[in-house]
């Protein structure tokens, strides 16, 4: 019988800009969302979590998992700028990839959601993969959510997204802004995508934080 699950993906600047309070906060925080999605047994048979870091060069650092068969949850380090291009290009390799390789073991995939957070302001020009990986002729183009702070430009963020772009306020230390948007994200695609499996009339939108609207929506529906 064949099971219906969502891909997740962090995607995490490493540059050398998030050394510090930015990058001890999401070390700190990650596993702690992991384990409160995989205590709850239906919503871990239905989330798949991929993490991937990037700075100059992108690297998936956590290849799609199972959260019931995952031990711990990679630490992300410091390391180069902050370029978008190699990490656009790296998502858009990894999700085709996976999308294959899940329908190969008789899952049905929704589409992808990305996590994407950085701290900074890209370094190259990053509009020709981020356009590849969007693109509607990508069959498995992800909803892209946008997290930002530090010295994040709202107006890049913007650029990045499919869905909806936050910027974290500059008086809430980072490790509660991240822990705060993280986890009512994640309850949003446990409550309202994951809950599309048993929704007879297919799709299903995120609920998410309101703080910036007016982006388009590619609905949880099945890849």
């Amino acid at each position: 019988m064949s099971e219906q699950v969502l891909p997740f993906y962090l995607v995490c600047d490493e540059s050398y800009s998030m050394q510090g309070a930015p990058l001890d906060a999401i070390n700190r925080e990650l596993p702690e969302i992991y384990r409160e999605i995989a205590s709850n047994p239906v919503v871990a048979d239905k989330i798949r979590l991929g993490v991937i870091g990037f700075s100059t060069t992108a690297n998936v650092l956590l290849p799609l998992a199972d959260l019931n068969e995952l031990q711990s949850i990679p630490q992300l380090s410091p390391q180069g700028v902050t370029n978008y291009g190699a990490a656009f290009s790296r998502l858009r390799t990894t999700i085709e990839q996976d999308i294959r390789e899940l329908k190969q073991a008789g899952h049905v995939p929704f589409r992808p959601t990305v996590f994407f957070l950085t701290d900074g302001q890209p370094t190259d020009d990053w509009h020709a993969e981020h356009q590849r990986l969007t693109d509607p002729g990508f069959s498995a183009r992800p909803t892209i959510l946008a997290f930002g702070f530090g010295e994040a430009e709202l107006a890049t963020l913007q650029q990045v997204t499919t869905f909806r772009a936050f910027i974290a306020d500059p008086d809430v230390a980072p490790t509660h802004a991240l822990r705060e948007f993280a986890k009512q994200l994640l309850n949003s695609v446990v409550h309202s995508a994951i809950a599309s499996s048993s929704n007879s009339s297919g799709g299903a939108q995120l609920v998410v934080p309101d703080q910036i609207k007016g982006y388009t929506v590619l609905a949880a529906d099945p890849v």
